[in-house]
């Protein structure tokens, strides 16, 4: 473990995910205790995003931005907000230099798949309709996540492939579950990860799914097919349960013929990227925001 994260997980909380109303208020304390973000030169505006039912979404304004990033939030498919995912969409507006749409999906278990994609899709396409009015060039859309986001961006990617829906630039999954099947290796054996752990990702799983059987777009590892997708930034954890089923994915969207960029960090676990202060989080949230950079680039 990388000494500077070590030292913060005696201090990490511990929440039930089989409890999801518990696992929210300590989620939301959590997010409370982080700095507050600096929103100098940006410009931050909360709209409804048309649709059955309708999306709630936080527009981040960089100056000069071009570039969209639809962004969607961690929290294990059944925690956070809007609010909670502040801290996360200011900084990646700021350090990408995009306007950043940070999408309010629904929640498991009240809201099962494929309540979380079909929000996240409607703002895609909602994305694309009024690149215009947001002034962004409908070219350059990349939908990017953190955990359980990263999950759905990948299946929001596939979606659209399959739909022939709205381009997409670019997919960035960061420590991304993208399979309930949990036969990695790191899934049998990361059983007592901080944070993140093989149990509450079957709590997830179960949550999230309920009776139905997974499908790709509630499990992207399960595609047959990658090919067609879009370029994609896929970053790992070493002590991370996700992190073999991420390298995997990332083996076979090359195979497929598909640009990857893969990064694994050492010494972190799942999330640690949030303990501002430790060096490696800061080269990760750096490699994120270049490569967001080099996406959207002209």
């Amino acid at each position: 473990m990388d000494p500077e994260l070590e030292a913060f997980i005696p201090f990490l909380p511990k929440p039930d995910w089989t409890d999801p109303v518990a696992a929210r208020k300590i989620f939301a304390e959590l997010a409370a205790s982080r700095p507050a973000p600096d929103l100098a030169d940006m410009r931050i505006e909360d709209r409804t995003v048309p649709a059955d039912p309708a999306v709630p979404v936080r527009i981040y304004r960089p100056h000069r931005a071009q570039g969209a990033i639809i962004w969607l939030r961690g929290g294990g498919l059944i925690m956070g907000d809007l609010d909670t995912e502040h801290p996360w969409a200011t900084r990646i507006a700021d350090s990408s230099g995009a306007v950043v749409i940070s999408v309010g999906y629904r929640r498991a278990p009240e809201h099962r798949f494929p309540a979380a994609l079909d929000d996240a899709y409607a703002v895609l396409t909602w994305t694309a309709e009024h690149a215009a009015e947001l002034g962004i060039d409908p070219d350059r859309i990349a939908v990017a996540g953190h955990s359980a986001g990263g999950a759905i961006a990948a299946a929001v990617a596939l979606r659209a492939r399959d739909q022939q829906g709205p381009p997409i630039r670019f997919q960035l999954l960061n420590e991304p579950g993208l399979d309930d099947r949990q036969e990695t290796w790191s899934q049998q054996h990361f059983t007592d990860t901080p944070w993140l752990d093989r149990d509450k990702i079957t709590a997830s799983w179960r949550h999230y799914l309920g009776s139905r059987p997974a499908t790709p777009y509630a499990a992207p590892a399960r595609a047959a097919d990658l090919s067609g997708l879009p370029p994609a930034y896929i970053a790992t954890a070493e002590f991370d349960p996700n992190r073999d089923e991420d390298i995997a994915y990332a083996t076979r969207l090359l195979q497929a013929g598909v640009p990857v960029e893969l990064h694994q960090y050492p010494g972190t676990f799942h999330g640690s990227q949030a303990i501002l202060s430790a060096a490696v989080s800061q080269r990760q949230s750096a490699d994120l925001a270049a490569a967001l950079r080099r996406a959207l680039a002209e």
